[in-house]
């Protein structure tokens, strides 16, 4: 373990074995640093935020800070960060807004500069959240999902896996998983993110199913009930089970199927997505 002098940390706080402290860092009591986190120059960790093993936390972060609700009080409520997460210049992540509960970031995730985690965020695994992007309260993201720079995401809204959200989409609807948003139209998907789940070692025949579904529930004419329905009818399991399960548990509704220049041009890689 590693405390720069000029580090205040307080007695309260738990730093972990090889942990390093960097320069005017500012750490409460009742934070839990992991084993060889790195937390970088004049970052700041407030009370009740834990930092699993491998973190890395760049200049000027500030985790855990109180949630930006004016009905909020001063209880204990809390950050948890898993092992292995980046989080690079000026993140801001805030605590819980209700008692006992909890934002929470999931292990290998990667946090750009300026981005922002309202409270109650919860990501999922190795998600990446790009530069200036916000996520305003209780919003969901799935495992491996990637949201793009200057993305705005309205409170509660869910983002399934492997979504991909293009750069300054403004989303106040679900995006059900493996979706890429349509570009700056607001609120619509263009298409499959076809390269992501190849990374992900979905295979082909499992892809195709997840393009029925998608097929069934944006392209059939049929609505979101209808279409999950004729999922299950049709038999099509896994990853195709879970887009359809998303669009039926929905509160907000799912974003819309808008054909742009875009998705025009990766209509071919969807239609042979094996």
């Amino acid at each position: 373990m590693s405390i720069h002098p000029t580090a205040l940390v307080d007695k309260g706080a738990s730093i972990g074995r090889d942990a390093v402290i960097g320069p005017y860092v500012v750490i409460d009591s009742d934070v839990t640093v992991g084993d060889g986190a790195v937390i970088g120059p004049h970052a700041v960790i407030h009370r009740y935020t834990t930092l699993g093993a491998n973190c890395r936390v760049h200049a000027h972060a500030v985790l855990g800070g109180i949630p930006q609700d004016t009905a909020f009080k001063e209880f204990p409520s809390y950050v948890r960060i898993g092992a292995g997460t980046l989080i690079r210049e000026h993140v801001t992540i805030h605590r819980g807004t209700k008692p006992e509960t909890a934002t929470e970031v999931g292990e290998g995730c990667f946090l750009m500069v300026n981005s922002h985690l309202g409270h109650n965020v919860k990501l999922g695994n190795q998600v990446i959240i790009v530069n200036a992007a916000l996520l305003a309260g209780y919003v969901e993201v799935g495992d491996r999902a990637f949201v793009s720079g200057n993305v705005v995401l309205h409170q509660f809204v869910r983002v399934g896996r492997l979504a991909m959200l293009s750069g300054l989409s403004g989303i106040s609807k679900d995006v059900p998983p493996f979706c890429t948003t349509a570009g700056l139209m607001p609120n619509s998907v263009g298409g499959l993110n076809v390269v992501g789940m190849r990374r992900a070692g979905i295979a082909a025949p499992e892809r195709l199913q997840i393009k029925r579904a998608f097929d069934l529930v944006y392209r059939s004419g049929l609505n979101v009930s209808q279409a999950v329905e004729r999922i299950r009818a049709e038999g099509l399991g896994g990853a195709a089970a879970e887009f359809g399960a998303f669009a039926e548990s929905s509160k907000r509704g799912i974003c819309r199927f808008i054909k742009t220049r875009d998705t025009a041009a990766r209509a071919g890689d969807e239609e042979s997505a094996s």
